[in-house]
């Protein structure tokens, strides 16, 4: 029997720290808020306009048919229709809207219809048995190992539901949900059928569904599933195939033994935010080990500056320690939500701003940067240099939609999330992760307390909060002082600053400078709080050069620039028609300015700058000054196809003379 109304349901074991509900919190900001509303009113219906344009709601009307034939590409077609669900049930918090919140419900009945009485939903076998998809197997779970994505949809239907019932309190998708995922737990476990899934989040999935059931067999089979990684006798593991080695699924060896992140980086991404789940409901120490390690080493050795990951365009996967090649990053935006979905847990496991700094530059850099400033354009891949001789993999622009859809419905998702990524709790220790104007309702020792974010993040650091309690309180606030405010542009020694800023982190409490302890990476502030209280946090925003590990070869000789949170690119449109062939010398003097018509507003970097200039009639080269402009790397090819460069070199010390002339042959008009 299906429950008809749900709690959330209190845990023996759980996360230490609790991040504050997207319910709870509420945008005032000019930075995001946009963003949000830009995804309600334009990428959302634009997503399901294009799930009704290309079949995707048809496959479903068939399944619920039992005729027609599967008409889009791959098997988890579905998927795009319960992400956008899921980012329009989000968003429906923000901006309600009561057709919006019809047409959902019509689309829920749809699939509805669409399920099989037992609880099975995936419409590439549903409509016709006989004649599956390719992929999918003349038998239900045949190819799960492989490539069916039978239980990659169930965790994105999951995931779905949980979302469309605390946003609106119904339950009508949670109960489809539901259905399936009994039938899941009926089918895999210790005594049934083993299998690793071949595309991670049905974990997730499942725990959502348990942390709101309380049903036991939910959180055991996302524990099964994880635990079932590395079993199966069929890859070789000589192979340095990834495909035929497992490490393509990390399935190559047991979860507990796995140190380094491998293979696609979505799969990795939603697997080791499982793992994160499953340590802290059942005190597995086994996990929390390993996806410690591996944490390390993906912020150590696998992470883009602008915090993209998945290197190799071949399988949309981690390269090897350290390669990290600009000329052909690959950098998939699902992968940059998957990291920011991980990091949050590791957070929440941890309590350390470590993680919410990777989050932070993973979210207004590489994340972002997947979506056109008009809300219906998108990048699948994410590039770090396009250069006149760039190679095909490389994305130049953006498109409308991909046959492959998994990045613009994963930001729809995302995007309207946001609010719940920006406070967490600890007993009676209230942590501030993200710098985001807004209003927020907080339980801190059973008293209601207000506080509210006023600021013009990310391009002014300085941060005015004012804290309401509802009758005096003593807490503590935890402020997170950025790690790129405490001379760390990584946990790690990836990247680092080239110059130390001595500039100090200002807090004043009620208009006095307090002096301050730093634990973990946060301002503790503990006193009685009362009723308008003001807390001051300055952070200083120079631009800062940063350099990388000498191990990452092609970026030897270069920098990267950096201003608060936010990453910088040249684009060719700026800059005299190129960007590849811009000098930064380390004596350059930059002048930051904001402009309010200039994509959206943003804070401009410019400088005078040495230029390389190729006269090809005359075979000769020469530099030249030239005035330099950079912009936010997220806000690259809003304007047109052209050159963009993140890693700038410092001199001249060597010139690809083939490679110049082709460029200046090929200067965009």
């Amino acid at each position: 029997m299906l429950m008809c109304a749900y709690k959330l349901y209190a845990q023996n074991k759980d996360y230490t720290h609790v991040a504050v509900p997207f319910t709870s919190v509420k945008l005032t900001d000019s930075f995001w808020l946009p963003r949000l509303r830009t995804n309600a009113e334009v990428t959302i219906p634009a997503s399901f306009a294009r799930c009704e344009s290309t079949g995707r709601v048809k496959n479903f009307e068939m399944a619920a048919a039992h005729a027609g034939k599967f008409c889009t590409v791959y098997p988890f077609d579905d998927t795009d229709i319960y992400k956008t669900i899921e980012g329009a049930s989000y968003s429906l918090r923000i901006f309600p809207n009561p057709e919006l919140e019809k047409y959902i419900d019509s689309l829920i009945a749809i699939v509805g219809k669409a399920q099989e009485p037992d609880g099975y939903l995936y419409t590439a076998r549903t409509i016709d048995p006989a004649h599956p998809h390719p992929w999918s197997g003349t038998q239900r779970w045949q190819k799960e190992r492989e490539l069916s994505h039978e239980l990659y949809n169930a965790g994105h239907l999951y995931e779905a539901a949980v979302a469309h019932y605390q946003a609106t309190g119904k339950t009508n998708l949670l109960n489809i949900a539901l259905k399936n995922a009994n039938l899941v737990c009926a089918t895999f476990g210790p005594d049934k059928l083993h299998v690793a899934p071949g595309h991670e989040i049905v974990e997730m999935g499942l725990v959502k569904l348990y942390r709101i059931t309380g049903k036991p067999e939910y959180l055991q089979t996302a524990k099964f599933f994880i635990e079932q990684r590395g079993h199966y006798d069929g890859y070789d593991s000589t192979s340095r195939d990834e495909w035929k080695n497992g490490s393509y699924w990390q399935d190559n060896k047991p979860v507990v033994d796995q140190t380094e992140a491998t293979g696609h980086a979505v799969r990795a991404g939603y697997l080791y935010s499982a793992v994160a789940d499953v340590a802290a409901l059942t005190g597995d120490q086994q996990f929390l080990k390993a996806i410690d390690t591996i944490w390390n080493n993906v912020v150590s050795k696998k992470m883009y500056v602008q915090g993209g990951v998945g290197s190799v365009p071949d399988g949309e996967r981690f390269g090897d320690n350290y390669e990290l090649p600009n000329a052909t990053a690959y950098n998939e935006t699902c992968a940059a939500i998957a990291q920011a979905f991980w990091n949050q847990r590791m957070f929440m496991l941890h309590g350390d701003s470590k993680y919410i700094d990777v989050l932070e530059k993973v979210m207004y850099n590489g994340l972002i940067s997947g979506i056109g400033l008009d809300g219906k354009s998108f990048f699948y891949t994410n590039a770090m240099q396009v250069k006149s001789t760039s190679h095909s993999e490389v994305e130049e622009e953006r498109s409308g939609w991909f046959v492959c859809s998994c990045c613009p419905t994963n930001l729809v998702r995302f995007l309207p999330a946001v609010p719940g990524y920006i406070y967490a709790q600890k007993d009676d220790q209230l942590y501030v992760n993200l710098f985001i104007s807004s209003t927020a309702n907080i339980n801190v020792k059973n008293t209601n307390v207000e506080i509210v974010q006023q600021n013009n993040y990310p391009w002014d650091g300085d941060l005015k909060f004012t804290v309401n309690p509802k009758s005096a309180t003593d807490f503590t606030v935890r402020m997170r002082i950025p790690g790129w405010a405490r001379n760390e542009e990584m946990p790690s020694d990836l990247y680092n600053f080239q110059s130390v800023d001595d500039e100090p982190v200002v807090i004043k409490v009620n208009g006095e400078a307090v002096n301050y302890a730093i634990e973990n990476g946060y301002a503790v502030l503990n006193k009685k709080w009362k009723k308008d209280d003001k807390v001051e946090m300055i952070l200083p925003m120079p631009v800062r050069r940063v350099i990388a590990n000498n191990k990452l070869v092609e970026d030897q000789g270069k920098v990267a620039l950096q201003r608060g949170p936010i990453m910088y690119c040249a684009e060719w449109i700026d800059n005299d028609g190129k960007a590849a062939n811009i000098i930064l010398p380390g004596n350059t003097t930059f002048t930051e300015s904001f402009k309010p018509n200039v994509l959206n507003g943003v804070e401009e970097v410019t400088a005078q700058v040495p230029a390389i200039i190729v006269d090809s009639t005359n075979n000769s080269v020469k530099t030249v000054q030239q005035k330099f402009t950079a912009i936010p790397y997220y806000a690259w090819a809003n304007r047109g196809k052209g050159e963009m460069v993140v890693w700038f070199p410092q001199r001249v010390s060597d010139i690809d003379i083939i490679a110049s002339i082709q460029q200046q042959k090929q200067q965009p008009k």
